[in-house]
């Protein structure tokens, strides 16, 4: 079997050879675009990774915060962030 087995198969023709490579190089462009795209999920996917790490990270920290503290200052911690959650933009 050839190792070009495309322009084998094509007319050896100036015009057919021309066209065959125009669609090769549609068809590099599409692959090198859907690659770029995934290239670009994965890295937005340990974006998200890194930051939901970081959230429960947090989280673990306020429940031992929360823990070790009186219960008038949870609950006055609690009301805080409710508010603070009603007032953004």
């Amino acid at each position: 079997m050839s190792d070009t087995p495309i322009s084998d198969s094509t007319p050896h023709n100036v015009a057919d050879l021309g066209m065959r490579i125009r669609m090769i190089e549609r068809e590099l462009h599409a692959a090198n675009s859907i690659i770029r795209q995934q290239q670009l999920l994965d890295e937005e996917n340990l974006r998200l990774q890194d930051r939901i790490k970081r959230l429960e990270e947090a989280g673990d920290k306020m429940e031992a915060w929360l823990r070790d503290e009186r219960l008038d200052a949870v609950q006055h911690t609690v009301s805080k962030w409710n508010k603070a959650k009603e007032d953004k933009p």
